[in-house]
């Protein structure tokens, strides 16, 4: 017998709407909790003060409701929202709490870019969970000491999804939504398709790839072209062997593909600085877990910065006796710019603005950001139970 599995959801019973915000423009949020227990709203991936961001810091309590407001500053990019209070985030975005957000740019409508959603621009959230005897388990039922895993794959909260692709070019947005799970996503067929976008928006060259890696938080854009394929053919996204989604071709009604780079709305390369300002050491597995020695504390600031500057992180992740794992790195109210992997520089005309970072075991990574927003964030380990178990520092711009 079927039961049915609590869920969450925005304005409905599992995930939420897709929010488009306008560059340029003052948006205002209005957040009812109608839940039995606390939450918050980060809007993960924005730069805005972190009076708004939607931390631990700013909980709505069941019944409460709370309005923010502020202005969009970015660029282009696909970004998502999800809670982030305290001992609840991993169990809260488990059950469905997440949804995405798009800002766009009326200025890079000049693109050929495919921008008809839900037509030749769709988004793809991937998320692991655990079922059994065809029922979705719980939250409290999923093993989780190094992050919840499933079995069945969920893509925009459904099992074994398909499009049916009417046109030559197609833009997907892939998020990784899932707590602790890596996807590497490649075709079917092993043929390639373009990368066009990272976290923070538009790449400036876009890239040929036969695969891409997204860790928990991590967001791709890409084009898969259809031009050349037959009308009913059938090409499917895969990771792990496992389909994602399943495209049909039905029509090919065009787009030049020569056209398809963005003219503007990426941002420019910024100058490469070479003084490293801060040293982080991600360490440990399960409850075990720590940034610099320490585990999280609500009432002290690791590091200070001011406005306006720009700074060198230098973040390694130290193995353990059992070799360790990958830590998704993700800080609050900042994008940044990957400038080396293990002492090799990296093209960034091909790797876009970033706010989550895949780090593997024994890999040290420098990243450069400038602090455009005043207030205290996050920086933590995307995977949510390391978060919780204190995987996480406050950083204070002034």
């Amino acid at each position: 017998m079927l039961k049915k599995t609590k869920t969450l959801g925005y304005n409905g019973n599992y995930l939420g709407p897709v929010v488009e915000l306008k560059k340029g423009k003052t948006v205002t949020i209005r957040t009812v909790n109608r839940l039995s227990e606390a939450t918050t709203s980060h809007w993960h991936g924005l730069v805005v003060p972190s009076s708004v961001d939607g931390g631990p810091h700013q909980v709505v309590k069941a019944g409460e409701t709370k309005v923010v407001k502020f202005k969009v500053k970015q660029n282009e990019s696909t970004l998502w929202f999800h809670p982030h209070p305290m001992g609840k985030t991993a169990e809260q975005v488990y059950k469905g709490l997440a949804g995405l957000l798009y800002v766009k740019d009326e200025k890079t409508k000049e693109t050929m870019l495919p921008q008809k959603y839900g037509e030749n621009d769709i988004p793809l959230i991937l998320q692991d969970r655990k079922v059994k005897n065809r029922n979705v388990l719980g939250y409290a039922d999923v093993e989780k000491t190094d992050g919840a895993l499933g079995d069945t794959l969920l893509v925009n909260g459904t099992i074994n999804p398909y499009f049916n692709v009417k046109y030559s070019q197609l833009r997907v947005r892939l998020i990784n939504g899932s707590n602790a799970r890596n996807y590497v996503v490649k075709l079917s067929d092993g043929s390639s398709f373009k990368k066009i976008a990272d976290d923070g928006g538009y790449i400036s060259k876009p890239k040929n790839v036969k695969k891409i890696e997204l860790s928990p938080g991590e967001r791709i854009e890409v084009l898969v072209d259809f031009s050349k394929r037959k009308i009913g053919e059938t090409v499917s996204f895969e990771t792990n062997g496992v389909r994602v989604v399943n495209f049909k071709l039905k029509d090919k009604q065009g787009t030049n593909l020569s056209a398809l780079a963005p003219k503007s709305g990426y941002e420019k390369p910024l100058k490469t600085l070479s003084t490293v300002n801060q040293k982080l050491t991600l360490f440990g597995m399960g409850k075990n877990v720590e940034i610099n020695g320490k585990k999280f504390d609500e009432t002290r600031i690791d590091i200070k910065a001011k406005q306006g500057e720009t700074e060198i992180w230098e973040v390694y992740n130290k193995k353990d006796m059992m070799g360790g794992m990958t830590h998704p790195f993700h800080i609050h109210g900042v994008q940044f710019k990957v400038l080396e992997r293990n002492g090799q520089k990296l093209d960034n005309q091909e790797t876009g603005l970033k706010d989550t970072i895949a780090i593997k075991p024994d890999e040290r990574v420098k990243i450069q950001m400038t602090f455009k927003e005043k207030g205290v964030f996050m920086y933590h380990c995307h995977i949510l139970e390391h978060e919780e178990n204190g995987m996480m520092g406050q950083l204070k711009v002034d």
